[in-house]
């Protein structure tokens, strides 16, 4: 695996362009802010009457309407929600001047086919693995976030060194930049969400903060024990992987998790992800995205309700006030 920093990437192929970003949500915020700490000439593109226009000028960036935006720029990021690419595309390309970069932080829109890029544009990928208020915070201080970088089309030949340009002005050169495609990013993260650190590890924190509760421990116990040293294994990870890990834990709890660790994630667990990937790449969860957001975010919103009246948030609640 070949991974580029700083040294490596020419910053040259963006000097005396403009970059719009399109969208001004987790990672719009944060690239767009990078990218003018870094020299970059940025403007924030919105439709007329966005609540994030106000924002993004008080941060100290230029806005414009989002076609004119578009209409100025060498470099178009697509920063708003996947969901809404395929629309959001229709509308801008009537304004993207030949040869433009058009540039995704997920590879999903391109993979699954909601936007079908103009034949003259270069089409590149730089997905930062992680949030954008890390990859802000990261780059203030200093640091960088390591990102995943592709290609999928290269009209003028300088897609690549774009890409690698933008990745080094946004700060990720700094950790990494890891050469992939838009489909390995886009199937290793949806598979990420659903089966592991976004779908599975939360609903495993619930369902043993349940079964404390059900066998007769206090809920705010229960939550400590449960979730409440997430942070310190997800630290302990970061910082010696996950074999050093196990050895910077007490032997009372090397051994708990030797012989339980597996008796909960077994055979079935991993057949279910199996499945989950499979699902992934023939494209189900694609055609659900467009589904949740053609019915307005329904099960969503539902979700969010219901997570909301939960016993553990209720004591997530009680320990955040006392602590």
């Amino acid at each position: 695996m070949e991974i580029l920093r700083d040294g490596d990437i020419d910053p040259a192929p963006l000097a005396g362009k403009r970059v719009a970003v399109v969208g001004y949500g987790n990672q719009g915020r944060a690239q767009a802010l990078n990218l003018n700490d870094s020299g970059i000439d940025v403007v924030v593109g919105l439709r007329g009457g966005s609540a994030s226009g106000r924002e993004a000028e008080m941060a100290g960036l230029p806005v414009a309407l989002l076609e004119d935006a578009v209409a100025s720029a060498n470099v178009v990021m697509m920063l708003a929600p996947d969901e809404i690419h395929s629309a959001l595309y229709c509308e801008i390309e009537p304004h993207l001047r030949h040869g433009t970069a058009l540039g995704f932080s997920h590879g999903l829109s391109v993979r699954f086919g909601f936007v079908e890029p103009r034949a003259d544009l270069d089409v590149f990928l730089v997905a930062p693995k992680g949030p954008g208020t890390a990859l802000r915070s990261l780059y203030s201080e200093g640091k960088g976030m390591i990102a995943a970088w592709a290609v999928a089309q290269d009209s003028t030949g300088m897609a690549r060194n774009i890409a690698l340009a933008y990745g080094r002005a946004i700060g990720c050169a700094r950790a990494g930049m890891i050469a992939s495609s838009f489909a390995e990013e886009a199937e290793a993260d949806l598979f990420n969400e659903q089966a592991v650190v976004w779908g599975a590890v939360p609903e495993l924190l619930i369902a043993g903060f349940e079964t404390l509760v059900a066998g007769g421990v206090a809920p705010e116990l229960a939550y400590l024990e449960c979730v409440g040293e997430l942070k310190l294994i997800a630290e302990l990870i970061e910082a010696r992987g996950i074999a050093g890990m196990r050895e910077a834990i007490s032997n009372t709890a090397e051994l708990g998790a030797l012989l339980g660790g597996r008796r909960i994630v077994d055979e079935g667990v991993r057949t279910r992800m199996a499945e989950v990937l499979r699902e992934v790449r023939a494209g189900k969860f694609a055609d659900q995205l467009k589904d949740e957001e053609a019915s307005g975010y329904a099960r969503l919103q539902s979700a969010r309700a219901d997570a909301r009246k939960s016993l553990i948030e209720s004591a997530f609640q009680k320990i955040r006030a006392i602590s």
